[in-house]
């Protein structure tokens, strides 16, 4: 199969690395893609969210299967659009996406199924949200509705925080996502990732993470798009997965089937687990960044069967084959993320490190110019590795950190504290 990845991060490095261990994959293109993808894959010079391109590509290059990676083409319906085209793609429609795109769309969807999540409101303007937040007290959370691109969430621990916060966003610091506010109930417990795969009707679960969102160690600093994630999440247990498919998932993928909007794809759930129960905190509907990372250097090859399994509508046929191990991932980024950062510093000593099913350095934010790998964004490397424990990973994943030179970088030193 020929086969296309859009989008240029991590995920989408990850996501290229596992396609091309199956021997299904004949030709692989990613678009944008990045240094570290360059290297497994051929670059489409096209930006993922514009269908036109896209579907301009799919054509020029024979393309049998397209999978989606970032949310923005998700939410610009490039989906819809390639189906229209009778193109094999992995991904919600534009539709399904709002379980992403819009939070308070989420909160409808979960009322409607009876779905455990937070006690929620919705505000259009600041001076209501600001009532609202002084009569329900701190702590509490504040969201821009929209897209944030994994940002726009305050988890204010006093009232100050909490109005700070929907000035914020009233004020436009996330743009367009902030024309609304979605103020939620503080839910205590520990956070963890699930991801199932979803064709419509039947759900497959494919793995568990748990990432580090706050930049600095011991969870510290402002939120960032995650520092680090290790697989699977011990707080995960058989018990808790099997309650939040019961009570979660399986009653979303029903609603949005019933509302005429069925939803394929990946849906990664967010969620917070006390007391041995799970409660929603919110819906992606792509893999997270920097969870891929680790749940691909697990499944290897099978990601491929599983993502068409998916877009088929077979995924009753299929189940993942899990080894009994870890893995962990830790990001490098550029100094002053999740603040400004300087762009185009040189990163050396890639080429050293071991490339295997254990070992691997996914790009996230990097372009290849004049043979030197530069960084380009705020998370650039996911240094990432697999254990039989996971302290084993974590010791191998720090390990090719400390030969990776780039003094422009930094990273936190204790990815997995929490498991460990």
């Amino acid at each position: 199969m020929n086969i296309l990845i859009l989008g240029g991060g991590g995920r989408e490095h990850a996501l290229a690395w596992a396609v091309k261990q199956n021997p299904k994959c004949d030709r692989l293109i990613v678009a944008p893609g990045n240094a570290g993808i360059g290297a497994i894959a051929d670059l489409a010079a096209i930006e993922p969210t514009d269908a036109a391109a896209v579907l301009a590509c799919v054509e020029e290059n024979a393309i049998d299967f397209v999978i989606i990676g970032p949310e923005a083409p998700l939410a610009a319906g490039v989906a819809d659009a390639l189906r229209a085209a009778d193109i094999l793609a992995f991904g919600p429609s534009a539709a399904a996406a709002k379980l992403e795109a819009s939070k308070a769309f989420t909160k409808e969807v979960c009322d409607a199924c009876g779905a455990p999540t937070a006690a929620w409101a919705r505000f259009s303007d600041a001076t209501t949200a600001k009532d609202y937040v002084r009569a329900q007290g701190a702590p509490i959370v504040v969201k821009a509705d929209g897209l944030a691109a994994g940002k726009g969430v305050i988890v204010a621990m006093t009232l100050d925080e909490a109005l700070a916060g929907i000035d914020e966003i009233f004020g436009g610091a996330f743009g367009a996502a902030g024309a609304e506010v979605v103020i939620e109930e503080f839910m205590a417990g520990e956070e963890a990732s699930f991801f199932i795969l979803s064709d419509g009707t039947d759900v497959l679960p494919v793995g568990t993470a748990q990432d580090h969102k706050r930049v600095g160690d011991g969870d510290t600093g402002p939120n960032t798009g995650g520092m680090g994630a290790y697989s699977p999440a011990p707080v995960l247990s058989a018990a808790i997965q099997e309650q939040v498919l019961s009570e979660i998932v399986r009653p979303t993928i029903a609603e949005m089937a019933a509302r005429g909007t069925p939803f394929q794809g990946v849906l990664y759930a967010g969620l917070m687990i006390e007391n041995g129960r799970a409660r929603l905190v919110e819906y992606n509907v792509r893999f997270g960044d920097p969870e891929c990372q680790v749940l691909m250097l697990r499944l290897g090859a099978q990601a491929l069967d599983l993502l068409l399994a998916c877009a088929e509508g077979r995924l009753a046929e299929v189940e993942a084959q899990w080894a009994d191990d870890h893995a962990l991932t830790v990001v490098m980024a550029a100094k002053g993320y999740p603040g400004a950062y300087v762009k185009g510093s040189e990163i050396r000593g890639l080429a050293d490190l071991p490339e295997d099913s254990a070992h691997m350095v996914f790009h996230a934010g990097t372009v290849l110019k004049d043979g030197k790998v530069l960084a380009t964004g705020g998370r650039v490397l996911n240094v990432t590795a697999r254990g039989a424990t996971l302290k084993e990973a974590q010791e191998r994943a720090y390990a090719m950190v400390d030969r990776i030179d780039w003094p422009e970088g930094f990273c936190r030193r204790d990815i997995g504290w929490r498991a460990l």
